[in-house]
């Protein structure tokens, strides 16, 4: 009780700081690090291609898929032109590590955003009072940027597999003679959560320097004696 009486008195809303870099660029990597997680993890789409048999109509076949884009766990059944029972197939490929791995960078990169706007806008004082607080905030932010860069790559790869493995024209390799592709799954929201990946890497590496400015390494720990401080300047 007496820890939350001491927050709630320390807490002093200030906006100054989103006028300043520090803050500005962390509102945009916390608006970029939502549309990065929200547009993965959100994700659903459908493949679809035609069975055409010999004097019988064309039946459509289609299987849905979306995240975390464990594609084998998708069938869907391909019509048998002797009359037989329709065979289960499904998509192959596992993608699952990558997208949850971005996803999970977004999701705590979000909750490290929402942390530190409340620590620069209620307990600026504290923050620029004390050295701790902006070099734990200088290797945390540096360690995102890092983790952008890996989940972005891996994320990108995973889904240009994905794109492949979804593809009608690779679905109809196995029936050519009866199967005729659809159109391709739309990928529009998938390719944006790429480019906020990168984006948010560009934005996390950036403001390291603007957080280094707030650090003691880029202070001087020792400022020159003023003439109300020295003393008289020497000859």
């Amino acid at each position: 009780m007496d820890t939350v009486q001491k927050l709630t008195s320390g807490f002093s809303l200030d906006l100054g700081p989103l006028k300043e870099p520090l803050g500005f660029i962390r509102v945009l990597e916390w608006v970029f690090t939502i549309f990065a997680f929200a547009t993965t993890g959100g994700y659903s789409g459908k493949t679809h291609f035609t069975v055409t048999c010999s004097g019988a109509e064309a039946k459509d076949v289609q299987s849905v898929f979306g995240y975390p884009f464990r594609l084998s766990a998708n069938p869907y059944e391909i019509p048998s032109c002797n009359g037989s029972t329709p065979s289960k197939t499904f998509l192959q490929g596992d993608f699952s590590s990558s997208a949850e791995f971005f996803v999970c960078v977004g999701v705590f990169g979000f909750l490290y955003c929402t942390a530190t706007l409340i620590l620069y806008l209620g307990y600026q004082n504290i923050y620029r009072q004390t050295t701790r607080g902006p070099i734990i905030d200088l290797v945390v932010t540096a360690a995102f940027a890092f983790l952008w860069l890996v989940s972005s790559s891996a994320w990108a790869q995973g889904l240009t597999d994905v794109k492949w493995a979804t593809n009608p024209d690779h679905l109809v390799e196995s029936c050519q003679d009866v199967c005729k592709p659809g159109a391709s799954p739309s990928m529009g929201r998938l390719n944006a959560s790429v480019i906020f990946g990168f984006l948010n890497l560009i934005l996390w590496a950036g403001n390291c320097w603007f957080i280094y400015k707030e650090t003691p390494f880029h202070k001087d720990p020792n400022p020159p004696a003023t003439m109300e401080e020295g003393g008289a300047p020497g000859p």
